[in-house]
């Protein structure tokens, strides 16, 4: 009786080569174009970076430029659609993943999210510009570009909620059941906690795409780079909302258009490293989270 040959035994074949080598070419030429751009930029931003130029404003009295204004600005922006998209994308998932009856509406309402999320920036900015500032007469002000990019990274932060609630197994539905919960328990207390690491992980890409946009707050945030006066009370801070603000993206942008080719490249290494650190943290939260469960 021939012996029987596992799946261990079989020979590779020329064409399982071949792919394998353009798979790992692929990786090779992604790696060395990451590192690539990290090493030119940073080769022509570093020297740039100082305690002065992250914490002034540009002043032409003082014969200063710095970015300090902006960085307030962009964790304004972060802070303000975070407080908008993250109760109405993990509620709009819960709602579709438990509650809504698959079909037509369902199916609708999908295609819509996906849609919404492969529009150009350029359109949510246009959008933004009519009715948050024209409409609604908030015109150019930190709260016009937060409302638009919440629109923006609904779709994300929605979709990547309602993966996380379907890889929950079922049975941790149907045992919460047995034995007696009622569903808004069970959603409280048992999926949200097992999806976290999804819906964290949507949450802080979403923060990624806003501190990367450009294009939309250009037509709805504007471009002022001076920091909030605090106030006898602090009402600045709030002030500082319906007041224009430009983030550091947006100052990359003048800066290059007027040639401040250096001050430039230290806001695009500064955005290098914020990014940088979003991906370690996300890493970091996620692997606590599955820790966890």
């Amino acid at each position: 009786m021939p012996a029987v040959k596992s799946i261990y035994d079989k020979k590779s074949r020329p064409l399982d080569n071949l792919i394998y080598g353009l798979i790992y070419f692929c990786a090779f030429i992604s790696i060395i174009l990451l590192v690539g751009i990290v090493a030119y930029v940073g080769y022509h931003g570093i020297s740039s970076i100082n305690w002065k130029f992250l914490t002034t404003v540009p002043s032409a009295i003082k014969g200063t430029f710095g970015i300090a204004g902006n960085i307030v600005n962009t964790l304004y922006i972060i802070i303000i659609t975070l407080i908008i998209s993250v109760p109405l994308g993990v509620g709009s998932a819960i709602y579709l993943n438990e509650y809504a009856k698959a079909g037509k509406f369902v199916n609708l309402i999908e295609f819509t999210t996906e849609t919404l999320s492969g529009l150009p920036s350029i359109i949510f900015g246009l959008f933004g510009y009519v009715l948050f500032g024209q409409v609604l007469k908030l015109g150019y002000s930190i709260l016009t570009g937060s409302l638009t990019l919440a629109i923006m990274v609904l779709p994300l932060i929605t979709r990547n909620t309602q993966e996380a609630l379907k890889a929950v197994p079922e049975s941790y539905r149907s045992g919460a059941l047995g034995i007696g919960a009622t569903k808004w328990y069970m959603i409280r207390t048992i999926l949200l906690p097992s999806a976290m690491p999804g819906i964290i992980t949507g949450v802080i890409l979403s923060i990624g795409r806003i501190v990367g946009e450009s294009a939309a707050l250009l037509f709805t945030a504007g471009s002022g780079y001076l920091l909030p006066k605090m106030g006898q009370y602090g009402e600045g801070l709030f002030k500082k909302v319906l007041q224009p603000g430009g983030t550091l993206t947006i100052q990359l942008y003048l800066s290059m258009e007027k040639g401040e080719y250096e001050a430039a490249f230290g806001i695009a290494f500064v955005l290098l490293i914020i990014v940088f650190g979003i991906n370690l943290l996300t890493k970091y939260l996620s692997n606590r989270f599955n820790i966890n469960k």
